[in-house]
């Protein structure tokens, strides 16, 4: 007897002793070869991933587990939640396993920048976004980034100004012009993520966005907008006249 998940959630019981015993329909590589990668679900494509499980469970299981490891994110987007050491905790997850978990949600961060780096433009918050979104919007602290850009609003540098806690990030303005004159950059882009996952400006957020556009007019490197990534959402303060 195993536990596998139930289309309504939870896990439930049934009689398969090992990944064979199962029909056909259940099995991913077989599932998978008959009607593509896209009809299975998400633990079908984990189970595939992770080749094999345990003595106590089949890979499906196992995969199954992984997606419920994290106390708060579950699912396939709690995965990006997942530290090394979160996985190496499941029976049956060594060093290879997760670190073949972690390379794949890498990739698939990559993935996704690339498909919107071909545009190659940083004039649109829209673009910009989404160009950061995979990558910020799992983050458990805040990050601030400095985006370089030139005349044409191509990207030249990408600077981390600051990674600090749940709800906040320090930023040295000097520091933001320090890089920008040495890279001769013509306009400035802030970025930065709410792990709240809500990407609504504070106080703190309006405060610093004029303080150093105000410095950028002085110093004619403009600040053309600053970007909020939230979980699936993002707040341009230019587009909000909060500049």
């Amino acid at each position: 007897m195993s536990c596998v998940w139930g289309d309504r959630g939870g896990y439930v019981e049934k009689q398969f002793k090992t990944m064979k015993d199962r029909p056909v329909s259940e099995r991913p590589y077989e599932k998978c070869l008959e009607s593509g990668p896209e009809s299975l679900s998400d633990g079908e494509l984990l189970a595939v991933l992770l080749r094999s499980g345990s003595r106590e469970c089949s890979a499906l299981e196992l995969a199954w587990k992984i997606l419920e490891k994290h106390p708060v994110y579950k699912g396939i987007g709690g995965l990006h939640h997942l530290t090394l050491e979160m996985l190496k905790e499941l029976p049956g997850i060594g060093n290879v396993k997760a670190i073949e978990i972690l390379c794949v949600l890498e990739l698939s961060k990559r993935l996704s920048r690339a498909s919107v780096a071909r545009e190659g433009e940083f004039s649109a918050p829209e673009h910009i976004a989404a160009y950061y979104m995979e990558s910020m919007r799992h983050l458990n602290r805040e990050k601030v980034l400095l985006l370089l850009l030139d005349g044409r609003h191509h990207l030249m540098k990408e600077i981390v100004l600051s990674q600090g806690t749940a709800d906040s990030a320090p930023v040295s303005v000097r520091t933001i012009f320090t890089e920008a004159f040495r890279c001769g950059a013509v306009h400035m882009i802030l970025i930065h993520n709410h792990p709240s996952g809500y990407p609504q400006p504070s106080r703190e957020d309006l405060v610093l966005t004029r303080k150093i556009r105000e410095a950028g007019e002085l110093l004619g490197v403009p600040l053309t907008d600053h970007i909020i990534i939230g979980d699936r959402c993002f707040v341009s303060l230019r587009e909000q006249d909060m500049m």
